[in-house]
C-alpha cells in the first residue's frame, strides 16, 4: 500500500517499521511532527516529549543500552544542544541501533541561525543519510537502524525543511519484530574515562574505513546516466532541483550517503563526464571532499552557499536563464513584519516594560522574540535557548560594578526555561546576581505549534502526568523574591515592576495567561475563565491619537479619512489591552467571544 506522506510522517513510519521501541525529542520546527506521528504508534514505541535536546538523545542513549532500538530527532540547533553526549556516543557505539534526525533549516523560516548539519560527520565522526524524498526518508531510518548495529555507531539523518514538510507517496510495509537484548554490563565500552576513550577512538576510525567501503556500495549512492556533457553530483532537495532544471541534459550521481562520501564511486562517474556541477545546500560539504580528493568540479563559485536553494536560482546561476516575472513598482510594496498575535498576553507585558527607562533587556527564543520588532522595541539581544537569563546575569554583573545607572531584565519563556533556564537562574543565585528575571509562562509551547511541556502536566499522548509548577522551581533556587501576575493587567504588572526595580536582589516576575490560540483545558477554564470580550471603538470619543497603535495589536487598525482607530472584530479577542491604553476612554466592550 502506497500512502502520499510528508519527510516528517515517512521518518515517524520508518521507525515503527524499523522496529523502533523508544523515541525522544524537543520540539522545534522543521522537526517538531516527527515525534507527534511517532507518538501515534503508542502501542509499539515509547514516545516522550524531552525538556530539551540533550535529553533527549541521553534518554535515547539510555534507551539503546538497555537493548531497544531508539531515535532521537531535533532541528539543527538542537544537535548543538546535544552535541556534548553525540561525540561521546560515537566512540562507545550502540546496543540497539540509533538513529538521530537533524532537520536543518536553510533561510532561517524560524531559526535564529543557519547551518549546515552534515558537518557534524567528520566532527563526531558519525555516518550521516540524506533523504531526497519520503520513500528515501523513511527507508533511510530504517537502513539507518541496521547500520547503526552492523558498524556499531549512531548514524545521522539529515533532512532540511523542504524534506521534512513536502509530500511524496511512500510504499508502506510492515513492523520488523525486533527481540530485546538482553542487558549486560560493558565496562570497556560504556564507561568512557580516559583510558577507555582511548581505546574506543582508535576503533571509531576503523569503523569509519569500513562504512566508507559501504557507502562506495550503497544503494542509496547512485548514477544516473544521460548525456555525459554535463555530469551533477548532489543530494537531498537539491538533487529534485536539478533534476527539474536539467532533465535528460545531464547525468546524476545522487548522494545518499553524504558522511563518509563514496569518493572511489563518485571518482569513476567525473571520468565520465565532461564538467561536473556539485548542487548542494548550504555548504561546500560534498565539493570540498571531492576537491580535496583531486576531483574537479564547480559548485560554490556559482551557487549561493546562503539560504534555500531553488529551480529558479539553479537555473539563473548556472544557465543564465530567469523565469518571465510580473513587473511591478517594488516601492509601492509596504515591508509586513512579524507580530504577536492579537490577543497576546505578551504585548502587554511589553508595552508596560518599554516604559521604564535605563534597563537592558535580554530575550529568548519564543514569540516573545517578537517583543524586539516595532512599535515595542523592546528586547535588546537575542542569541539561544536559556541565554536571556545568562547573558542577563553577565551583563548586570558589569552594570553593578561600572554602571550603577543600568539595570538587566531578562525574559523567558515557560517551555524555554523548562530547555535551559533553569540552569541559568541557578548561576545567578549561586554567583549573586541581581537582573530582574521575566518568566512569561502562556500554558504551553507556543512557537512550535501547542506541544506540552512539564508545565503543562500533559504528555505526548494527552496522559495527566505531574505539572511542574514554575514558582516552586523558582522558589526552591531559593529566591525569595517572587511575583506572579497577571499580564493582561497593567496595574499589576506596574505593582510588579515597581518592586523589582526597587530591589538590589534577584527577582522574578511569572506573567501567567494562556497563549490565545491555546484551546482551553478544564483546568484553564477554572483558573482563567472563558469568556473573552468584544470591544468597539466609541467613534465620537476617538481622538486620533495612535497611542492604542503603540501597543502593536493587528486587531487595530487607523481609518485615515475619519482619523479614528477601529477593531477588526475577526481578530480581536477583547484582552483589554487598547482599554487600558487609551487617555479618552473611547473602546468599550460590548459583549461576550466565547474561547473554544
Amino acid at each position: 500500500m502506497k500512502k502520499l506522506m510528508t519527510g516528517n510522517e515517512a521518518v515517524a513510519r520508518g521507525a515503527y517499521e524499523a522496529g523502533v521501541s523508544f523515541a525522544s525529542a524537543y520540539p522545534g520546527t522543521p522537526s517538531t511532527e516527527i515525534l507527534e506521528n511517532i507518538a501515534l504508534y503508542k502501542d509499539d514505541i515509547i514516545a516522550e516529549w524531552a525538556p530539551n535536546e540533550k535529553v533527549a538523545l541521553e534518554s535515547v542513549i539510555g534507551a539503546s543500552v538497555a537493548g531497544v532500538r531508539a531515535i532521537a530527532s531535533m532541528k539543527h540547533v538542537g544537535i548543538n544542544v546535544a552535541a556534548d553526549p553525540l561525540f561521546t556516543f560515537a566512540y562507545t557505539g550502540v546496543t540497539g541501533g540509533t538513529v538521530i534526525v537533524t532537520a536543518d533549516e536553510p533561510s532561517m523560516f524560524s531559526s535564529q541561525n543557519e547551518q549546515d548539519n552534515r558537518n557534524y560527520g567528520p566532527f563526531a565522526r558519525i555516518p550521516i543519510l540524506e533523504p531526497s524524498d519520503s520513500q528515501e526518508a523513511k527507508d533511510m531510518v530504517i537502513e539507518g537502524i541496521r547500520l547503526s548495529e552492523k558498524y556499531d555507531v549512531p548514524v545521522l539523518l539529515r533532512l532540511t525543511t523542504r524534506i521534512c514538510h513536502s509530500k511524496t507517496l511512500v510504499e508502506l510495509g510492515e513492523r520488523e519484530e525486533v527481540r530485546i537484548i538482553d542487558y549486560k554490563k560493558q565496562f570497556s565500552k560504556y564507561v568512557a574515562v580516559p583510558a577507555v576513550s582511548r581505546k574506543l577512538r582508535v576503533k571509531l576510525e576503523q569503523k569509519l574505513i569500513d562504512l566508507e567501503k559501504y557507502s562506495n556500495n550503497s544503494e542509496f549512492n547512485k548514477e544516473e546516466y544521460n548525456g555525459l556533457e554535463i555530469g551533477i553530483v548532489s543530494s537531498g532537495i537539491s538533487y529534485q532541483y536539478a533534476k527539474e532544471v536539467f532533465g535528460l541534459n545531464a547525468s546524476y550521481f545522487k548522494v545518499g550517503m553524504s558522511y563518509p562520501l563514496p569518493i572511489d564511486k563518485i571518482r569513476e562517474f567525473s571520468k565520465k563526464v565532461k564538467k561536473l556541477y556539485v548542487i548542494e545546500e548550504l555548504d561546500p560539504f560534498i565539493e570540498e571532499r571531492l576537491k580535496l580528493n583531486d576531483i574537479e568540479c564547480i559548485g560554490k563559485e556559482l551557487l549561493p552557499n546562503i539560504g534555500e536553494l531553488s529551480v529558479e536560482i539553479i537555473k539563473e546561476k548556472l544557465l543564465d536563464e530567469k523565469n518571465q516575472t510580473i513587473k511591478y513598482d517594488n516601492s509601492l510594496v509596504s515591508e509586513r513584519l512579524p507580530t504577536l498575535c492579537a490577543g497576546c498576553p505578551h504585548r502587554s507585558f511589553f508595552y508596560r516594560l518599554i516604559k521604564r527607562k535605563n534597563i537592558m533587556v535580554t530575550g529568548d527564543i519564543g514569540c516573545y522574540g517578537l517583543g524586539a520588532i516595532e512599535p515595542l522595541n523592546a528586547i535588546d539581544t537575542v542569541i539561544c535557548m536559556g541565554a536571556s537569563i545568562s547573558m542577563g546575569h553577565g551583563a548586570q554583573k558589569v552594570f553593578t560594578k561600572y554602571n550603577k545607572n543600568l539595570r538587566n531584565v531578562s525574559v523567558i519563556g515557560d517551555s524555554t526555561f523548562f530547555h535551559t533556564g533553569i540552569n541559568s537562574l541557578l548561576n545567578v543565585v549561586y554567583n549573586k546576581s541581581n537582573p530582574i528575571v521575566c518568566i512569561l509562562d502562556n500554558r504551553i509551547t507556543a512557537m512550535t505549534g501547542h506541544q506540552n511541556n512539564p508545565g503543562t502536566g500533559i504528555t505526548v499522548h494527552n496522559e495527566i502526568s505531574t505539572r511542574i509548577e514554575i514558582e516552586e522551581v523558582v522558589r526552591s533556587l531559593g529566591i525569595k523574591n517572587i511575583e506572579v501576575v497577571n499580564p493582561l493587567d497593567f496595574k499589576e504588572m506596574d505593582r510588579a515592576f515597581d518592586n523589582a526595580f526597587g530591589k538590589d536582589e534577584v527577582t522574578v516576575i511569572i506573567t501567567k495567561w494562556p497563549c490565545v490560540l491555546k484551546k482551553y483545558s478544564d483546568e484553564d477554564i477554572l483558573e482563567f475563565g472563558k469568556n473573552f470580550r468584544s470591544l468597539v471603538v466609541d467613534e465620537d470619543k476617538c481622538i486620533g491619537c495612535k497611542q492604542c497603535l503603540n501597543t502593536g495589536c493587528p486587531a487595530l487598525i487607523f481609518d485615515n479619512e475619519k482619523r479614528v482607530v477601529e477593531i477588526d472584530e475577526k481578530q480581536c479577542v477583547g484582552c483589554g489591552v487598547c482599554v487600558q491604553v487609551c487617555p479618552v476612554d473611547a473602546i468599550k466592550e460590548v459583549g461576550d467571544n466565547n474561547n473554544e
